[in-house]
Parts: C-alpha cells; sequence; structure tokens
C-alpha cells in the first residue's frame, strides 16, 4: 500500500498478421510536415501538411488540420481544411467542419449539412445516357397531322 509503487500497464502493440495489414498513423495537431507521405492503413491528420499523399487505405482529415496537397486514398473524409486535388476510389465525405477547395475524383461524394466545398467534382466511370427532352409523342400517328394552327384559322361557323 505504502511504499509499493503501482504496477504498470502494459501497453500491448498490435503486430501486423501480414505485411499488407493496414496500420494506424497519426500526424498530430502539433506537426508542420512538407513532402511526400506514402503510406498503407489509415493515416489521420490532425496537424498542417504540405505536399502529396498516396495512401492505399483510408485518409481521415481531423477537424483542426490544414492541409494543401494532392492527395490520393481509397476513402477520405474531411472535418478540417483541405486545398488541392483529391482522387478516391471509394468515397469522399466533407463533414459538417469540413472545407475543400479544389477537384475531386471519386466514386462518391458526401457533403454534410454546413460542409463547404468549392470546385469541380468528377464521378468516373461509365457515362450514363443523357436523357433529351423531346415533346410527347401522339399514340396514333394520324393525330400529329390533325394540328390545328389557331392564328391562321378561319372561323366557318354561321353566325
Amino acid at each position: 500500500m505504502f511504499g509499493r509503487s503501482r504496477p504498470e500497464k502494459a501497453i500491448a502493440i498490435s503486430k501486423p498478421s501480414s505485411p499488407g495489414s493496414p496500420l494506424e498513423t497519426v500526424l498530430g495537431p502539433t506537426c508542420v510536415i512538407r513532402g511526400v507521405l506514402q503510406g498503407d492503413g489509415m493515416i489521420r491528420v490532425e496537424g498542417i501538411f504540405e505536399g502529396s499523399m498516396e495512401i492505399s487505405g483510408n485518409l481521415i482529415i481531423g477537424e483542426n488540420a490544414r492541409v494543401r496537397a494532392e492527395v490520393r486514398a481509397t476513402n477520405i473524409s474531411v472535418a478540417g481544411m483541405l486545398i488541392g486535388k483529391i482522387y478516391a476510389t471509394g468515397r469522399v465525405e466533407i463533414l459538417s467542419t469540413g472545407k475543400v477547395w479544389g477537384e475531386i475524383q471519386a466514386g462518391s461524394l458526401v457533403i454534410d449539412e454546413g460542409g463547404y466545398f468549392r470546385g469541380q467534382s468528377l464521378m468516373p466511370g461509365a457515362e450514363p445516357e443523357f436523357p433529351m427532352l423531346e415533346p410527347p409523342r401522339a399514340e396514333h400517328p394520324e393525330q400529329e397531322e390533325r394540328v390545328i394552327d389557331l392564328r391562321t384559322r378561319e372561323d366557318t361557323r354561321d353566325t
């Protein structure tokens, strides 16, 4: 009780089961990094980053994060600020506190109420057929010929 030190809790560090297993990496709020960031697994940015990111996993940009970069990842969630180009094979989500200026190319784009996006977005894939707006067609072809122009018609009724 007195004089005895408490046993320290062992901190479990999980090792990847295989080389392709995702690891979580956090760039803390006091980090300022300029350059190229490449990684596997999930990466969370809470500080300032400038450069380019290539991530085979997911990217989370925290609420206080400031990113100016070209970003490539599977899924991207933005709660802070991002200026640049975003390429996501999956989903890009701009949360209510998120602000994005630039270009987004993603499988899907979600902007929460309060989220801000200024730029261009593109969803790659097969271009859906654009519906042409045409006047409705008559069910019977003879009805098309019976259109009466009221401006040139003379009143043939006896009065």
